[in-house]
């Protein structure tokens, strides 16, 4: 009986590993947008640049752009020309050297029709197709200029067809145009839409040899061979219109005739109609110390055309663009087998990030998911908590319920801190009640008590203007809302936080949309309309303790006009502060502690938060802006267990 035995692997790297850390991944993306990035930029960060250990997209595009510069660079396209008149030249000297050992009329004649040949490399090849050469070497030559150059066409349109034309008979050549008769045949009812799976099979069946790709279905052969006639057709329309007539004019001749050359133009017409999107039409100005021939010519801008759609796929500019958009085989033709495999890997750490749930797509393209998002909350409220002092971390102190609480009849003594409502007619009884003349004494005060809430309103006010970009305090109040999202969401899950962003307008967000916002270039800072959000939001919840935390860097310069536009203004207008204190005075009567965390020190702001803390009985911080998350969740914390929690 066979034992088997299970242990932990040890034949080098786990073969069943994810490619990437998705965890670590994640906190990569978390770590820009905390640090005050765009989240869709964080995203693509982490496929341009990498996760940590790999390499990312701008690698390859680095490689991509490098290749295509070589391309550009690997030689004159009209080669093929110039090889052929060098060709052309040698021929015709081994025939005069001929022609110049026989002394008859024959050979002065010879002669005369040589002198007499034009200039164009393609109209003298064409006067020589039936010249009755006198030099066996002149005769190979001008032979293998045709052969030479009618191969190289073939072998550039089917890959593997020069080398099974060599050295073969007539033939072959019937064979070829057989074959063009059957391929155009072919695509022809695949244009017109007609089912032909049977008719590829029989095709290839008969002309496979053709073919040594072997494609597996038509759109694999029409991909193939539409990729290189477009290459052809880039090729000409590269050439001066001198070099396209002579090229066209030798490529008329090499073909031998209108047959294969009716054919072939009858092939790049059927792939142009099936694949329209090629780039059929470009031209490109390659340069170069050696001369290409036709094949190598057509091959250097197939591999530019090639190289540009990697550069377009990998560039992932396109709206809704996915890494499964990008070609692994055109990549690992053009950029190796190692480019390849690294875009798999990537592929794989983007599908696993929507498969485990951290990431999720929506009109604007991948998003963090909820889970992505606690995790990020999670992370900014621990950089919080690692600055906050020991033992404050989550205390959860209600045993006061603060001046807000619903009165319950009773009192009790004051005591030093106390904030809760004078109890009048038990404060004054008690002093009637002692013998003598009625004079307060400081334990005849009463307070009354009240009920205590069990659960805070949380209202967070941040800034969105442009200015708190330009000061570097995006990062960082970012990090800090997610942070008391995040402490909320676990810590005191029956608070109702609320985060409401302001610029000219003010709007309020989700812990998504928070992650995701990006900057307000519009100038304006409209407290008015995120204090009237906020009142809102606290009445919704009006069982709970109200807190209005506002964070800010200046002072308030628009407000919301009646009909809900904004209204913005430099400096300040009288109705934009009027509007905003109204708001304050309201959310004070209502009974909500409102602290402001002022960022910099702008004369103007610090004025008017001063009067704002004197009018609500709030406080004013002016925390450094790497402070500011321990600020206030340290003091969402303490407002939260009422007026005296917060005075203790």
């Amino acid at each position: 009986m066979t034992i088997n035995r299970y242990g932990a692997w040890r034949g080098g790297p786990d073969p069943l590993a994810p490619p990437y850390d998705v965890r670590a991944a994640v906190d990569q993306v978390g770590a820009e947008v905390l640090a005050g990035g765009s989240l869709r930029d964080a995203l693509r960060n982490l496929l341009r640049r990498g996760p940590e250990g790999g390499r990312g997209l701008d690698d390859l595009l680095a490689r991509a752009r490098r290749l295509r510069r070589e391309a550009m660079r690997r030689g004159n396209l009209d080669g093929a020309v110039t090889r052929a008149q060098a060709r052309l030249d040698q021929a015709l000297a081994a025939e005069r050297d001929e022609l110049a050992q026989r002394d008859d009329d024959n050979a002065r004649f010879a002669e005369a029709q040589l002198d007499n040949l034009p200039r164009s490399t393609a109209r003298a090849v064409e006067e020589l197709a039936n010249y009755d050469w006198a030099s066996a070497e002149a005769r190979q030559i001008y032979q293998q200029i045709l052969d030479g150059l009618r191969n190289d066409v073939l072998e550039q349109r089917f890959a593997g067809m020069k080398q099974a034309l060599q050295n073969a008979g007539p033939e072959a050549g019937a064979a070829v145009k057989q074959m063009l008769s059957d391929l155009n045949d072919l695509l022809g009812r695949h244009a017109r839409g007609e089912d032909t799976a049977d008719a590829f099979n029989e095709f290839m069946e008969k002309h496979g040899d053709f073919f040594p790709e072997q494609p597996g279905s038509i759109d694999e052969l029409i991909d193939t061979l539409a990729r290189r006639a477009a290459a052809a057709e880039r090729l000409m329309r590269s050439l001066t219109p001198e070099q396209r007539e002579e090229l066209a004019g030798l490529m008329a001749q090499a073909l031998g005739g209108a047959d294969l050359s009716g054919e072939l133009a009858a092939l790049s017409a059927n792939l142009r109609t099936l694949r329209p999107d090629l780039n059929w039409d470009q031209r490109s100005r390659v340069r170069g110390e050696g001369e290409l021939g036709y094949g190598e010519a057509a091959g250097a801008l197939g591999d530019i055309a090639d190289l540009d759609d990697l550069l377009d796929q990998i560039g992932q500019q396109h709206p809704g663009a996915t890494l499964d958009d990008i070609d692994v085989e055109s990549v690992s033709r053009q950029l190796g087998r190692d480019a390849a495999d690294e875009v798999r890997r990537l592929q794989e750490l983007e599908r696993e990030l929507r498969r485990q749930g951290w990431l999720e797509r929506g009109a604007e393209g991948l998003g963090l998911s909820p889970k992505a998002l606690r995790r990020l909350g999670g992370t900014a409220l621990r950089h919080v908590f690692a600055h906050l002092e020991s033992g404050r971390r989550g205390q959860h102190d209600l045993r006061s319920a603060g001046a807000a609480g619903e009165l319950t009849g009773a009192s009790r003594s004051w005591e030093f801190g106390d904030e809760q409502p004078l109890d009048v007619v038990r404060t004054v009884a008690n002093a009637v009640r002692r013998p003598g003349p009625v004079r307060l004494k400081v334990d005849d005060f009463e307070v009354a008590e009240t009920e205590r809430r069990a659960s805070a309103a949380v209202a967070l006010c941040v800034d969105l203007s442009f200015s708190m970009v330009a000061e570097g305090r995006w990062g960082p109040m970012k990090q800090t809302a997610l942070a008391l999202s995040h402490l909320v969401a676990t810590k005191f899950p029956q608070d109702a936080l609320q985060i409401i962003g302001f610029g000219r307008y003010a709007m309020t967000l989700s812990q998504g949309e928070l992650a995701a916002v990006d900057p307000d270039m519009v100038q304006g800072t409209n407290l008015h309309h995120a204090l009237k959000l906020a009142g809102r939001h606290l009445r919704k919840h009006s069982d709970a303790e109200p807190v209005v935390l506002v964070v800010t860097d200046g002072e308030p310069t628009a407000h919301l006009e009646a009909d809900g536009e904004p209204v913005f203004h430099w400096p300040p207008l009288h109705e934009t502060i009027s509007l905003t204190v109204r708001e304050v005075d309201q959310l004070t009567r209502y009974g909500a502690t409102l602290n402001v965390f002022m960022l910099g020190e702008d004369p103007g702001l610090r004025r008017f938060v001063d009067a704002v803390a004197r009018r609500s009985g709030g406080r004013v911080f002016t925390p450094d802006v790497d402070d500011l998350g321990q600020y206030v969740v340290n003091d969402y914390i303490r407002a939260r267990r009422g007026r005296r929690g917060r005075a203790a």
